[in-house]
């Protein structure tokens, strides 16, 4: 454990000044800001068409999530993935990096890891800016009605999905940008994968599931609920999460084996 605590913070002081990095902070910022600016401005226009507390929520929240599911989260997350093992590729230190003292697993875990941490941040930053942008909207727009409902259930329940549903694409990018230093191959393979996926999953081809880059668009979408229950009340664990998972610890077993071959190159 202290091998890896060791190689995470090493991650973190190499990536800290990175795009990358800087990007799962401002994103959630500047796209809950936008919509926030949106709904402030367009006031009157929602406010006369009297959505219910829970409904009002749900056209808000949704905007950021519908964004985020079906176009920016899966070319973060392959962005991301590249940004992680390109600073070795950069500086050609991989046999530097497994001179050191500490394990290759803790070495290689530590750098997925570390990819994780940042998707988790960049989704809980919009979680938790969907809530405080929504509350500051009622103070501002007091006719609002956004403190007659809790989201908090809702937000966490679609962002999980989403963190989770993102894992399939994280872990296959996170080969690619290990096989290749280069910009053009895993950056070019995963745009043409989450077009694919997009259009996969927006027919309602029933095997999209199977497409890593399908996952995230297929976990935004609201599933159904039992009756009599709250419509947004939907669950976490379905097909396309448990998919995501299984490919995460597939190819996180076989990026290990890469890169332990690499690192005696």
């Amino acid at each position: 454990m202290h091998a890896l605590y060791i190689s995470l913070v090493s991650e973190y002081y190499k990536s800290r000044k990175t795009l990358a990095f800087w990007a799962a902070i401002l994103l959630p910022l500047i796209i809950c800001g936008l919509i926030s600016a949106g709904f402030y401005n367009n006031a009157e226009k929602i406010i006369a068409n009297h959505y219910p507390p829970m409904l009002l929520w749900a056209q808000y929240s949704g905007a950021a999530l519908g964004v985020m599911g079906f176009l920016i989260m899966p070319f973060y997350v392959i962005f991301m993935a590249f940004s992680v093992n390109n600073i070795e590729h950069k500086n050609d230190t991989w046999k530097m990096l497994f001179a050191q003292p500490l394990n290759k697993f803790s070495i290689y875990a530590a750098k997925y890891l570390y990819a994780i941490l940042l998707i988790f941040i960049c989704l809980f930053l919009f979680a938790a800016l969907t809530y405080a942008f929504g509350n500051l909207l009622q103070v501002l727009v007091p006719t609002f009605n956004f403190n007659q409902y809790n989201p908090l259930d809702i937000l966490i329940n679609a962002y999980a999905k989403l963190f989770l549903a993102s894992l399939g694409i994280l872990s296959l990018q996170f080969i690619l940008s290990l096989l290749w230093s280069d910009f053009l191959k895993p950056m070019g393979i995963g745009f043409v994968g989450t077009i694919m996926g997009i259009i996969a999953a927006n027919v309602g081809w029933k095997y999209a599931y199977l497409i890593p880059y399908s996952l995230p668009t297929l976990a935004s979408r609201i599933s159904k609920v039992k009756k009599g229950m709250d419509p947004l009340a939907f669950s976490i664990f379905t097909q396309e999460i448990w998919t995501s998972l299984i490919y995460a610890s597939v190819l996180f077993i076989i990026g290990y084996f890469i890169v332990t071959k690499k690192s005696i190159k």
